[in-house]
C-alpha cells in the first residue's frame, strides 16, 4: 500500500469503528436521524393559537395562506444563489408585462411600495439626492403630495417617510389652488374613492394638466383580477399594492409598478443599495414567490372561485335560517377584499352582543375569528367573509355559530 492509502485508511478507521462497535443497530441509526427530521409542527411546540380566518386578511390576522405553488417557489428559491438586481429585473420585466405597465419592482408591502414610490418621485436618478433623502430643506426637490382629506386613513403616513409634508384638500379646486413649485406629486387612496369628492379620472386630468406625478394605493384590492391593470391603463403614474391579501402571495411583499423612469429612481432608494428603503428588504425567495403568486391569480378561473364562495356562504345560511329572532343578508364591500360577504343579525330575543359572540367563536374548538360588529356600526351581529376559508370550514364555522345562537336565542 502507498503511504496515502495508509493514511486516508487509518483516519477513516475511527469513524467506521465507532458505528460498528456501537450498542445501536446501524439500521436503527437511520431510523433515528429520519424521525428527529420529522415534520414539526412549530405551532403546537411554541402553543400558538391557529384559527379559522372566517375575518380578512388583515396584517394582524397574518393576512391570506399562500397556495402551495407560491410555497414550491419560495422552497425553490431557497437552494440556490442569484444577484437580487438581476432576479428584480427578471420578476419586474415578467410582472410589467403582465399588468400592463413599463416596469415593475417587488417591495417589502404596500408601505414599501409607497416609501419607494414617492422617493423615486423625489430624487430622480440623481444620487446625490437619493443619499439626502429625507432631508429636503435646501436641496433642491421638491417636498410636498397633494391627497384628499378623506383618503387620510393611516396608510398616507407612509409618504412622510421621506421627508415630504402632505397637503389636505377636499375639492378639485381646492387641489388647483394647492398645486405649486413644491408640490412633488398627487396622491389617490382606491378604497377611499366613494369618500372623497374627487375620483380617479379627475385627478389624473388635474395633475397631468400640471405635469404632477399620480401613485395610486389599491393595497386589497387587487380582487377583480383586472385592477391589476386597470390603473395603468387609466393613467396612473405609479401603483403601489400588497402581494399577500387577494392574490394570496408572500404577506411581507407587494408590488410597485408604474413608469419606467419612476419605477428605476425607486430603486436607487432599495436594496442592494443603502438608500432611504435599505431595510425594506425583500429577499430572492419573496421576489420569485410574487411572481408565481400574479401569475396564479391572473390565470385563475374567478368565475368558479366566486361560485365556491358564495356556496360557502349559502352554508352559513343554511344552517342559522330556521333561528328564532336570527337575520342575514349578502353584499359585496365595494373596495378591500371584494367577495361575497355574510351580516348575521339579531333582535333582543338573542341575550348576545355581537362582541361577545366573536370572543365565544374565539375560544371555542375550532377558534373562529369573525368581526364582532356589523360596518353600519349595529352591535347585535358579526360580519363573516369566506374567502379566506380551506376546503370544509364553512361547515365547522356555520355549526358553531348555530350552537352559539341557540344557546343565547
Amino acid at each position: 500500500m502507498k503511504r496515502r492509502e495508509i493514511i486516508k485508511l487509518l483516519s477513516a478507521a475511527p469513524i467506521a469503528g465507532g458505528i460498528i462497535g456501537s450498542s445501536i443497530p446501524f439500521q436503527s441509526a437511520i431510523a433515528s436521524t429520519t424521525t428527529s427530521t420529522a415534520k414539526r409542527n412549530l405551532f403546537k411546540e411554541l402553543g400558538l393559537r391557529t384559527f379559522i380566518n372566517a375575518n380578512c386578511v388583515c396584517t394582524d390576522l397574518t393576512a391570506s395562506l399562500m397556495p402551495q405553488e407560491v410555497l414550491d417557489a419560495i422552497t425553490s428559491a431557497a437552494s440556490e444563489f442569484v444577484m437580487l438586481d438581476d432576479v428584480q429585473d427578471k420578476v419586474g420585466e415578467k410582472i410589467a408585462g403582465f399588468c400592463h405597465a413599463e416596469a415593475a419592482t417587488v417591495t417589502a408591502g404596500c408601505w414599501s411600495a409607497m416609501v419607494l414610490g414617492t422617493a423615486g418621485v423625489l430624487t430622480g436618478m440623481d444620487r446625490k439626492r437619493v443619499n439626502q433623502l429625507p432631508f429636503l430643506e435646501g436641496t433642491g426637490m421638491k417636498s410636498e403630495v397633494i391627497l384628499q382629506k378623506e383618503h387620510a386613513d393611516g396608510y398616507h403616513r407612509a409618504l412622510t417617510n421621506t421627508g415630504v409634508s402632505l397637503i389636505f384638500v377636499e375639492t378639485s379646486e381646492e387641489a388647483e389652488a394647492a398645486i405649486n413649485d413644491k408640490t412633488a406629486m398627487m396622491w389617490f387612496l382606491n378604497k377611499g374613492t366613494s369618500r372623497g369628492q374627487i375620483k380617479h379620472e379627475e385627478w389624473i386630468v388635474l395633475a397631468k394638466k400640471h405635469n404632477i406625478p399620480t401613485m395610486i394605493d389599491i393595497a386589497s384590492d387587487a380582487y377583480p383580477v383586472e385592477n391589476l391593470w386597470k390603473f395603468n391603463d387609466m393613467g396612473f403614474d405609479l401603483v403601489a399594492l400588497s402581494g399577500g391579501k387577494a392574490m394570496r402571495g408572500p404577506q411581507s411583499a407587494g408590488i410597485l409598478m408604474g413608469k419606467k423612469e419612476l419605477i428605476a429612481a425607486a430603486r436607487l432608494s432599495a436594496p442592494p443599495r443603502a438608500g432611504i428603503c435599505r431595510g425594506h428588504k425583500v429577499n430572492k425567495e419573496e421576489i420569485l414567490g410574487m411572481y408565481v403568486t400574479i401569475e396564479r391569480y391572473i390565470n385563475l378561473d374567478h368565475e368558479k372561485e366566486w361560485k365556491i364562495w358564495e356556496d360557502r356562504v349559502a352554508v352559513i345560511i343554511n344552517s342559522i335560517k330556521n333561528i328564532n329572532g336570527v337575520s342575514t343578508e349578502v353584499f359585496v364591500p365595494p373596495y378591500n377584499s371584494r367577495s361575497p360577504t355574510l351580516n348575521i343579525y339579531w333582535d333582543n330575543k338573542v341575550k348576545l352582543t355581537g362582541d361577545q359572540l366573536r370572543v365565544k367563536l374565539r375560544n371555542g374548538n375550532p377558534s373562529i375569528e369573525v368581526k364582532g360588529r356589523l360596518r353600519d356600526g349595529r352591535t347585535n351581529g358579526i360580519e363573516v367573509t369566506v374567502f379566506m376559508m380551506k376546503s370544509g370550514q364553512a361547515e365547522e364555522v356555520a355549526k358553531r355559530i348555530k350552537e352559539e345562537l341557540q344557546i343565547f336565542g
